[in-house]
Parts: C-alpha cells; sequence; structure tokens
C-alpha cells in the first residue's frame, strides 16, 4: 500500500472516529441530552418548544428536542419520573398535582417538578362557525365541543366549567389539528381551547372559515372564579385573530416552563438566562412569547423555583434590572 493511499485511510479512519464520538454536554455535570415536554400539534405548547429547543440547543452547545404530549398533566408527570427534564405547565395544573387535589393525580402530590420561567398567559376562549347560530356559552347545551387532548388544559377544565356553568354537551377529546378540522367539516360545533394567543389551530381555521368568538358573560366569569381561584382575568387583545374586532373578556391560566429539581444548578441558570437573552428569536417562534420576561416571574405564588432560577432572578433583582418592590 503506497503511502498516498495510507494517508487516505488514516484521515477517513480519523473522521469515522470523531463522528462516531459520543457529543460530550458543556459541562461534565449536565445531561447528554434534554428533552421539553409540550403539547399535541396545532397548540401553542408545541410551536413555542419547538423555538426554544432551537434556541437552547445552539445556546447550551447540547442537544434539545421538543416532545409532543398530552399537555401540563401529562408533562407534570413524566418530570415527575424522570422520562423528561424540562416541560410546559398551567398555573392550574401545577396547583392540582402539588396538592394531589385533582382526579388525575389520584391523590399523589407530585413535588419533583420546580418553576423555570415564565411564559404566557393562557386565556380560554370558545370558538364556533359563524353560520352556527351559536352567541352565547348557554347556546352550547347540547352541542358538540372539541377540547383537546384528555390531559391537556382545555381537557381538565372545560368538564368543570360546565358543570360549573350546569350546560350539558357532548365532548370530543384529540389534537388540536383534528378537532379544528372536524369543526371546519362540521363534525363539531365548537372548539375551547386554552391556550397562548393566536393559537394556531384557530388561525388557519379562520383563514379558511368565517368564525365567532363566543365570550362568557360577567355573571359566568364570576361563577368560574368562585368555583376555581386558581383562574385570573384574562383578555385576548382586538386584531390578535383578524376577526376579532374587540377584547375578547375572559378567564385564563399562567403557563410557567418547569424543570425536575435534580437539574444541576448551573444548567437551569444557563436554560433562565438562554431564553430571555434570546427574547426576540423565541417572539418569532410564537408571539405569546412576547411575555416571556423576567418581570412576570411573580404570576407563580407557589411553586418553588430552582435554585438556578432563583439565583437569576436574585442577580435580576440586585442590579435593578426586575423592581424588587
Amino acid at each position: 500500500m503506497n503511502a498516498r493511499i495510507s494517508g487516505i485511510l488514516a484521515i477517513a479512519m480519523l473522521a469515522f472516529a470523531v463522528l462516531a464520538t459520543p457529543v460530550l454536554s458543556a459541562e461534565p455535570n449536565w445531561p447528554a441530552t434534554l428533552t421539553i415536554v409540550t403539547a399535541s400539534p396545532g397548540g401553542t405548547y408545541h410551536v413555542y418548544g419547538a423555538g426554544l429547543a432551537k434556541i437552547l440547543t445552539r445556546a447550551l452547545d447540547l442537544p434539545v428536542a421538543e416532545r409532543t404530549t398530552d399537555g401540563p398533566n401529562q408533562n407534570i408527570q413524566m418530570i415527575e419520573a424522570g422520562d423528561a427534564q424540562l416541560g410546559f405547565v398551567t398555573t392550574g395544573a401545577a396547583l392540582q398535582a402539588w396538592n394531589g387535589t385533582a382526579e388525575w393525580t389520584n391523590g399523589k402530590e407530585y413535588r419533583s417538578m420546580r418553576a423555570l420561567f415564565p411564559m404566557y398567559d393562557t386565556p380560554f376562549h370558545f370558538v364556533a362557525l359563524k353560520d352556527s347560530g351559536i352567541r352565547s356559552l348557554a347556546d352550547m347545551a347540547g352541542k358538540r365541543i372539541g377540547v383537546g387532548p384528555q390531559r391537556g388544559t382545555a381537557g381538565t377544565y372545560i368538564p368543570m366549567f360546565l358543570k360549573t356553568l350546569k350546560i350539558d354537551a357532548a365532548l370530543t377529546y384529540g389534537t388540536w389539528e383534528e378537532l379544528a378540522a372536524e369543526l371546519s367539516d362540521g363534525k363539531l360545533d365548537v372548539l375551547a381551547v386554552a391556550a397562548g394567543v393566536p393559537f394556531p389551530a384557530i388561525a388557519e381555521l379562520e383563514a379558511k372559515k368565517k368564525i365567532i368568538f363566543v365570550a362568557p358573560s360577567r355573571e359566568e366569569i364570576l361563577a368560574l372564579r368562585l368555583a376555581m381561584p386558581e383562574l385570573t382575568p384574562s383578555t385576548i387583545p382586538a386584531g390578535v385573530y383578524p376577526s376579532l374586532n374587540e377584547g375578547y373578556v375572559s378567564v385564563g391560566l399562567y403557563n410557567f416552563a418547569v424543570a425536575n429539581k435534580d437539574l444541576p444548578d448551573d444548567l437551569a441558570y444557563a436554560i433562565v438566562d438562554a431564553v430571555f437573552a434570546n427574547h426576540e428569536e423565541l417572539v418569532q417562534a410564537h408571539p405569546a412569547a412576547a411575555a416571556t420576561v423576567p418581570a412576570n416571574f411573580v404570576h407563580n405564588t407557589f411553586l418553588p423555583y430552582h435554585p438556578g432560577a432563583s439565583r437569576y432572578y436574585a442577580n435580576r433583582v440586585m442590579t435593578g434590572a426586575i423592581k424588587g418592590d
């Protein structure tokens, strides 16, 4: 074998060795990869999570993957089991899980999650085709309502909403993409959504069909908040959807990114720092991320912050970037 061929073989073997070597994380105490659990296709969590995974992969020099799920309830269960390191939750699902009060918890207290950073508000909103004749929540009695995955936010709360308001309706579960298509085809009458806006499935539906946003009355909002104190006032600004000509007043829940408590402190700090340092890119992934700013950490009033995240916010307060009063 001549020297030239030997040299080529040596280079090829070196290249193979480099490609075959596992990618090591940026820090020795960090995991080799990270998984973010989100929600179903057609929803805000899914789009937001894909954008976040791209940012973190680059900023942390660590492979980060987004994984679709049924939503907050399943995300909490996966983080508790160690099947995912990061996930998205609403304050409502997190409170139910922390105290083990919801039926889906079977009395178990899920206490392995720690808050990382605020995401955005989740307004509950109800959408029907304009020619459906549905103009109030009471009009939904006897109708077919799509509520997303069964373990998602709407899938958890809409049955409680209807029970509180004494509205009897048929519920259909599934991915938001599937349910929006069924509404468009006349197989469903209403979509009951709890997500950041604009909600991708509704935005796509609106581009094809004339829709109407059915708002709860002041009396219904009061009844819902009395029955479920974790609900907060929420308004979708006019123009978020082209056919929404005035603010849509409703109730909502805030969303937070959470991590397993065993995530290394320096990694948690780096994640929070990367999110806020790349805020504009995250907003490009989904407009709801406009609310992903440090000051909104105050919307979490019960869930412990991860020590790495706490250090980040303490530093921001000390430097005056966040008002401490």
